[in-house]
């Protein structure tokens, strides 16, 4: 028996509702990102003989190709902080004197978290394995929490000595992310690849705007299908499943 004219049209409107809502739901999404690194993070730059944080950062960068195709629904937030390493993130120690990452990251409504140090860990004469452990110790702790760490290499040095050192602490970071089956963006390889990249340094570590437009664009190839499933809400396919590894700039 075929169903009554009424039935089929109280069952029609039904489903027309749930798309709807499910539609909505989806347009109402929102994504949130917090960037977590030093002062490249921060987006220190220096111009003619001054050093200071810029509008035009890699972060903000990020934030406006992100909203550019999904609209305001997408935020990065920006909490790098100048002079620090992995270790006082982990810890809540050092400059900014926030809460350990634990307690900062239980009270956040992040569903992504970039992670970008190594610089600070050369000058402070950290060795590559206690970078590694801090690193593997946040990676740990976010997935705990039901983050999704997104690992980043520092940009290279200018100076040789102190980027043969910093290309140690890029390697540690390529491990963490291997063991811990984590999107990595591998800004270190990527950048050393440029043949003109020490021209866009404004000094021994810090890029000009054009280069943190360049990280910015290598961070959206990574973060972007991440941010995709999100908003889509796709189920089917868990955010930190172990087969999302995406990797941009690998050597």
């Amino acid at each position: 028996m075929k169903p009554s004219l009424p039935l089929r049209a109280a069952a029609c409107a039904a489903v027309l509702c749930a798309a709807l809502a499910h539609a909505q739901d989806s347009a109402s999404r929102q994504v949130l990102i917090e960037a977590y690194g030093d002062s490249t993070t921060l987006g220190i730059s220096c111009s003619d003989g001054r050093c200071g944080p810029r509008a035009d950062n890699v972060v903000a960068y990020l934030q406006d190709e992100l909203r550019a195709k999904y609209g305001a629904r997408v935020s990065v937030a920006n909490h790098g902080v100048g002079g620090t390493m992995a270790s006082q993130l982990r810890d809540g120690t050092g400059p900014g004197g926030n809460r350990p990452w634990k307690a900062r990251l239980a009270a956040s409504n992040a569903q992504i978290v970039t992670i970008n140090y190594g610089i600070n860990e050369v000058m402070h004469n950290q060795t590559p394995e206690q970078f590694y452990e801090a690193e593997t110790d946040l990676v740990n702790t976010a997935r705990a929490l039901g983050k999704l760490p997104v690992l980043q290499t520092s940009n290279p040095m200018p100076d040789a000595r102190l980027n043969a050192r910093l290309a140690a602490m890029a390697a540690m970071t390529r491990r963490v992310a291997s063991e811990q089956q984590v999107p990595l963006v591998d800004h270190y390889a990527a950048i050393s690849a440029m043949a003109d990249w020490k021209t866009h340094m404004s000094d021994g570590a810090h890029p000009k705007p054009e280069l943190y437009r360049v990280k910015a664009q290598q961070d959206f190839q990574v973060i972007e299908p991440l941010v995709r499933r999100l908003v889509d809400g796709d189920a089917a396919s868990p955010l930190h499943s172990i087969s999302d590894n995406p990797t941009k700039g690998n050597s």
